[in-house]
């Protein structure tokens, strides 16, 4: 697990070795959300990026008798 410093502007650096696992690049946006006592980075891809990303999922569910 890695550590972060937070600078006097408020900026922190991420890891090389998680940019490097995924794959970010300068000018990506990401998302931040705070959870309880946790912040979250979420990568915002272009829709063109999620063409196809549901593909091979299976759609079939059981659904109550009442509601067929």
């Amino acid at each position: 697990m890695d550590t972060v410093t937070i600078s006097p502007k408020f900026q922190v650096v991420i890891p090389k070795a998680i940019r490097r696992e995924m794959e970010l690049k300068p000018g990506q946006k990401l998302q931040v959300i705070q959870m309880e006592d946790r912040i979250e980075f979420i990568l915002v891809k272009d829709l063109k990026e999620m063409q196809g990303f549901l593909k091979g999922m299976d759609t079939a569910i059981e659904r109550e008798q009442d509601r067929v």
